[in-house]
């Protein structure tokens, strides 16, 4: 070893040779995920109007202000330097609040999305399923059981000769579902809309109910 070669472990000075894992400080690449995942909640802020954002309880003044001025930025590469901005400000506020903010804005698109995808999966298992029927009689009774019959007939009848002409290799219709499927959709689509605007105030009732307590 060189006779000048020493190693000092009494005053814990940092030479710069210290790495950051062991430093107490988020590494850089840490820190780049972080500034990408808060420009990232920028975007999701800026496609919201601007009068959702200004009702956000505790929004700094500053970053409200430089949202409003992202909508305003039309440019590629101003929008880009505008959301590394707006990701330096949330760097410095608890960003919790902006991201719950967001996901209340989704919310009810989110909500019709699933009410769609119920109703396309009771329309299938209806056609495809005899005893689908009865389920369904069974959590809305008051449904026109007749009429929906006549439309699930009518919505296999359509299938099947859709099928048919395929199987020939005939030209396919230029309706391929048929009208009686389109007709069966809304009819579910709607019954069930209407269940859920019965069962809301319930929700709402229950919850009051466990703010009381």
């Amino acid at each position: 070893m060189h006779p000048n070669y020493h190693f000092d472990h009494d005053d814990g000075a940092d030479d710069g040779f210290q790495d950051e894992d062991f430093s107490g400080r988020p590494s850089k690449t840490r820190l780049k995920k972080q500034m990408h995942d808060l420009q990232a909640l920028g975007k999701e802020l800026d496609e919201m109007p601007a009068h959702r954002l200004k009702a956000i309880v505790g929004m700094p003044e500053s970053l409200l202000d430089a949202l409003l001025d992202l909508k305003r930025i039309r440019s590629h590469e101003g929008r880009r330097r505008q959301l590394q901005y707006i990701g330096k400000i949330m760097r410095g506020i608890d960003a919790e609040p902006l991201r719950e903010a967001v996901a209340s804005f989704k919310l009810p698109g989110a909500k019709e999305t699933l009410a769609l995808h119920t109703a396309e999966r009771w329309r299938d298992r209806l056609i495809a399923e005899d005893d689908a029927f009865t389920q369904w009689m069974g959590e809305h009774p008051g449904t026109d059981a007749q009429a929906l019959r006549t439309l699930i007939r009518n919505a296999r009848k359509d299938q099947a000769t859709a099928a048919a002409a395929a199987a020939q290799g005939a030209e396919a219709p230029t309706e391929r579902k048929g009208r009686a499927y389109r007709e069966l959709f809304q009819q579910i689509k709607s019954t069930l809309a209407a269940a859920a605007a019965v069962a809301a105030p319930d929700d709402a009732d229950d919850d009051q109910e466990d703010d009381d307590e």
